[in-house]
């Protein structure tokens, strides 16, 4: 069965992707300009920002596909997948193995976007080289062989960048040039950059309220949270990768919970993972104030 034991990237620059990223950005920049400007496209890309970051990012392809924090039924757990997928990082296959190849060696060669050297490499540079050893088929279906097989995720995974220009096509028939600049462009500009702050930040800034394996990094960074709807609470979603909810402490506000809760009430999510606080009897530092343990609340 392969795993990644000890992995030493190639560094081949991949120009595709750098120049993918560079034409988002540019296009990003054309909302400064009153040509490219609408009230109705500020409102969308809020909307959508919201919809694809915190719905389909975070509950979705992250606290639901990748860490189980829930059960869902089919369609919705199919609806907010898509919602993600339409952030374009990636279809749910390879996005979820990447995330649980970070878990499995945070902050080490096995961490696809280590923050062990500097904050570059897992912000944005580990995405602009080929990397064999993470990309490898067998071992993307070794860490997602609980849904590698799923047809709808394989489609998302293959058409993911396509169904994008066709979300394009719809915001240029409604609403024009604004739609696309705001709605394409500067939101999912946006969307990646707080995701990458996770990646980076969040394992170099704030503080912790666990005290991991020596290699983690992660922290708890307010402003990440802010940022990625929940998601700067990063030390805390390290101690309990499979909790739903990564605010576990009063101050430590995690809108992505917010909506699972929403999700709960409507009947929608069920048998939710949370982790719940008590301060450590052992505590030595305010790096490791607390312990916690895996709850699984009712529907």
């Amino acid at each position: 069965m392969p795993t990644l034991s000890r992995v030493k990237p190639k560094l081949t620059f991949n120009k595709g992707v750098a120049g993918f990223f560079i034409f988002l950005h540019l296009g990003a920049l054309l909302a400064f300009f009153p040509f490219a400007f609408s009230w109705s496209a500020v409102a969308l890309m809020l909307f959508m920002h919201w919809l694809t970051a915190s719905i389909g990012i975070c509950f979705g392809y992250h606290r639901y596909l990748t860490h189980r924090g829930m059960d869902l039924p089919k369609w919705v757990a199919n609806t907010i997948v898509f919602f993600g997928s339409l952030a374009c990082q990636n279809g749910p296959i390879k996005w979820v193995a990447h995330h649980r190849m970070h878990h499995a060696g945070s902050d080490t060669e096995r961490d696809p976007h280590s923050a062990e050297d500097n904050l570059w490499w897992p912000h944005f540079g580990w995405m602009l080289y080929e990397h064999p050893e993470f990309d490898d088929p067998k071992i993307i279906q070794n860490y997602t062989r609980d849904f590698s097989d799923d047809k709808f995720y394989q489609f998302l995974d293959n058409h993911y960048i396509k169904n994008q220009f066709v979300l394009g096509f719809i915001f240029l028939a409604i609403g024009g040039l604004p739609w696309v600049v705001w709605g394409i462009f500067l939101r999912l500009v946006l969307v990646y950059h707080g995701t990458w702050f996770v990646n980076s930040a969040a394992h170099a800034f704030g503080y912790k309220n666990f005290k991991l394996v020596e290699n983690d990094l992660s922290t708890n960074c307010w402003w990440v949270a802010i940022l990625a709807y929940g998601e700067g609470w990063h030390n805390n979603h390290h101690a309990f990768p499979k909790s739903a909810k990564h605010g576990l402490r009063p101050m430590e506000i995690d809108m992505t919970w917010m909506a699972i809760w929403t999700f709960k009430k409507l009947g929608l999510a069920k048998n939710i993972r949370v982790a719940k606080l008590k301060s450590s009897s052992s505590k030595t530092s305010i790096d490791s104030a607390f312990e916690g343990k895996m709850v699984k609340q009712a529907a």
